[in-house]
């Protein structure tokens, strides 16, 4: 037994305490004009001020930090930010003289990489990569990556998978920030790597806890009696040190897969994150998961038509679990310096509980949740003992600014910068109504509401370096949303389109038929949706010319497919869902229509009507030379078979097999539309390097793809002993040349028309499934 039963107690008196002297702080009857003259003072600081980024009325939108920069307030703007985040989040005292030399290291660092990115922070997966990479952590990004497609499979469609991801990788950020504060610039760069790599399997699995355990356990999908187990289950873990089996006979047959994998994964993160805790904050780790638990258990259990909670009971679990949630992550982490960060720590959760139960007002009371706010709106006509909650969330900046900081203006001001930033967001989401309503409702006093909101509306832009990325990267998942809405339906609907001209009249031709069979399937069509997006968007080419260039495209694709799957080549049984060409027909069928599909490509470009005949010429020639190139590559592919292939005749190898391809689909409409030699040069090289990272990703999908989503059996390239980027290099290793090649078609692809659908095309690439 590793921890005290009594422990739970013993820091809910604790929590009692802070609670009480919050309490005693409102009862007091100068609390609101003490208040006020906090307010005043902070105010007559800000005027002192000759550059004052709050009186600055640009809004803080897409070109916030390039206009900052312009005005020589981007370092103000950042020290603020970034002393903010040491004060919250790493509950250091930021007046320290320590202290503001690391801020203005770290407020240097992030300005010299906003100037890198000219201002802008781009939210892309691979800003992600290039920062991993940087600190050779290339195989944790890899293995979060899966393990977030992981949680995302096994989450029930009743949770919410996206937020569950979110959460995670909020956790792992704020790990690997307390890891990156602690790193000592002495250390070797291996030594580095594994703390840093250790950080981000320490958030996972911590953050792996918010959609297996709270998630669940406030969902409805469980039945009373078994959330009942599965907390028990959980308590008597953190209690005893060791995970706790679970019974088959306590749950719903419907519930059992999903609950067995739930303990399967729990216990590897419980493991996990006991392994790697530092042998003397083993302890310290158990009590505050155990604390969090218990708090979020009470929290829980509460019901919004139960009028009988006391302001004690509302206010204590509050504190315990979000004080717990820091101390966590604290646990993971000694800090080297000796100050009260635990203490800090404790104190300040509450700040921000109270501050996101106040944005989640209107969706708590929905789902009747329990939190200070919705008792309050419940119940306080009929119980006017209860506390306002906004009272309460003063009552702490105040015991900041007064208590623990006496005298200290940095840490008042930053505090009340945040808290106005705070009022500013609210009223702007709730338009001016709504706001008003607000103020009215949780009104504790006259006089301050007047002074505050005096501040509020003089405060222009009290803005901060966090929310703004949070903002922006909000945005962007919703752009980034939308834009895969729209790649998806373009690719149907393209799709659509082309495969009603993509099918022959084949009665009495057994080779028309034998052709329309590999043509149809769950064939994706990517390369002629390639050719249809560059010739009309990019080139904006007639549609007399876009088919013909589209159904060659295909036609040659296909007939590629269908040599490649000869029992003389990969010997595939099955290919876009179904029976390969010669397993339903014959080998000499097959053949056939192969050759007879490639003349017929040629076919569809030899009668297109332009009015500059070497275009046609020109696009003849190329497409022949293509196909002479494609049918090298599968020469080239038989004789590699069962012969180890070193990495360069591999690289060209995929050039034949899949780079061609892409090429073709691409280059083909520029010939038509006669574009320069550069625009050609830079498809070339797309091409080359798309091609290569669309096959690595093949090899991958290999050897962790699912039959059904393939359309083909899996292990294909071990049966055939085919040398394969997997096997030449490992899979860690293949992974990265996959993303070496992407980045580099991405360059490649801002020397073209800037046409969205090639950017979505080329995370598909890497980031599909099948």
């Amino acid at each position: 037994m590793l921890m005290d039963k009594d422990y739970f107690q013993i820091k809910q008196e604790q929590a009692k305490g802070y609670f009480q002297a919050l309490q005693a702080q409102i009862q007091q009857e100068d609390f609101a004009s003490n208040l006020i003259e906090t307010l005043h003072n902070y105010q007559q600081t800000k005027k002192r001020n000759w550059i004052n980024i709050d009186n600055w009325k640009h809004q803080p939108g897409k070109t916030f930090i390039s206009q900052l920069t312009k005005t020589g307030q981007l370092d103000s703007y950042l020290e603020r930010s970034i002393s903010y985040i040491y004060f919250r989040d790493l509950g250091r005292d930021i007046t320290s003289e320590a202290m503001q030399k690391r801020i203005a290291v770290v407020t240097e660092g992030v300005k010299n990489y906003l100037n890198s990115k000219e201002q802008q922070v781009p939210f892309h997966v691979t800003e992600l990569y290039q920062m991993a990479e940087k600190e050779s952590l290339e195989e944790v990004f890899f293995w979060v990556s899966d393990r977030l497609k992981h949680v995302s499979a096994i989450l029930p469609d009743g949770l919410d998978k996206n937020e569950a991801k979110r959460k995670i990788m909020k956790i792992i950020a704020g790990i690997v920030m307390h890891e990156f504060e602690e790193l000592d610039d002495e250390l070797s760069k291996e030594t580095r790597r594994k703390l840093l790599d250790q950080a981000v399997r320490t958030g996972y699995y911590y953050g792996l806890t918010y959609p297996l355990i709270d998630d669940v356990l406030d969902a409805d999908m469980l039945t009373a009696a078994e959330k009942k187990s599965f907390a028990y289950f959980i308590r008597q873990t953190l209690l005893t040190g060791e995970v706790l089996p679970v019974k088959a006979d306590d749950w719903q047959n419907k519930h059992w897969d999903f609950i067995s994998t739930v303990h399967e994964e729990l216990s590897e993160a419980f493991h996990y994150l006991k392994s790697c805790q530092p042998e003397e904050n083993r302890q310290i780790f158990l009590e505050n998961a155990y604390l969090f638990f218990e708090a979020q258990e009470l929290d829980r259990q509460k019901r919004l038509d139960n009028n009988n909670y006391t302001n004690e009971e509302l206010y204590t679990s509050v504190i315990l679990k979000s004080a717990s949630s820091r101390l966590i992550i604290r646990s993971f982490k000694p800090f080297s310096e000796v100050e009260n960060i635990e203490t800090n720590m404790f104190y300040y959760g509450i700040y921000n509980q109270l501050a996101d139960d106040l944005t989640d007002l209107e969706e708590d009371l929905a789902n009747n949740n329990v939190t200070p706010y919705t008792y309050f709106v419940t119940y306080s006509k009929q119980d006017t003992g209860l506390i306002n909650p906004f009272a309460m969330y003063w009552s702490v900046i105040y015991y900041f600014i007064h208590t623990l900081y006496p005298g200290k203006t940095e840490i008042r001001d930053i505090i009340l910068d945040r808290a106005i930033n705070g009022l500013k967001r609210l009223k702007a989401r709730l338009g001016k109504e709504r706001y008003q309503a607000f103020k009215e409702q949780f009104s504790f006093n006259a006089d301050f509401d007047k002074a505050l909101e005096k501040i509020v509306n003089r405060s222009h832009n009290v803005a901060f370096f966090d929310k703004w990325i949070r903002d922006q990267f909000l945005d962007t998942l919703k752009q980034n949303k939308q834009l895969k809405i729209q790649f998806v339906s373009k690719m149907k609907d393209i799709k659509e389109q082309l495969e009603e001209h993509l099918t022959f009249e084949s009665k009495g031709n057994a080779l028309k038929e034998a052709a329309n069979y590999s043509l149809s399937g769950n064939a994706k069509r990517l390369r002629p949706i390639m050719t249809w997006i560059m010739a009309k968007e990019g080139l904006q080419l007639p549609d007399n010319l876009i088919l013909p260039l589209a159904k060659s495209v295909e036609f040659m694709h296909t007939a590629s497919l269908i040599f490649d799957d000869l029992p003389s080549q990969d010997n595939a049984s099955a290919r876009r869902g179904k029976q390969t060409l010669h397993e339903k027909y014959n080998h000499a069928t097959a053949e056939l229509t192969g050759l007879w599909l490639t003349q017929r490509a040629v076919e569809e470009q030899a009668v297109i009507k332009h009015q500059d005949p070497n275009r046609l010429l020109e696009l003849i020639a190329y497409s022949t030379r293509t196909t002479q190139k494609m049918c090298q590559g599968q020469f080239f592919d038989l004789h590699a078979k069962g012969s180890s292939l070193a990495l360069s005749e591999l690289r060209q190898l995929s050039v034949y097999k899949t780079s061609l391809g892409f090429e073709a689909a691409l280059m083909m409409p520029l010939i038509i539309a006669g574009e320069s030699d550069e625009r050609k040069q830079a498809v070339k090289e797309l091409a080359y390097h798309a091609g290569i990272a669309f096959q690595i990703k093949d090899d991958l999908l290999d050897i962790t793809g699912d039959a059904k989503l393939l359309g083909k059996h899996p292990g294909q390239d071990q049966r055939n002993n085919s040398s394969t980027f997997v096997s030449i290099l490992g899979k860690e290793e293949a992974q990265k040349e996959m993303w070496k090649h992407y980045l580099e078609a991405r360059k490649e692809l801002a020397k073209l028309p800037d046409i969205p659908f090639f950017y979505q095309l080329l995370d598909y690439l890497i980031l599909r499934d099948h």
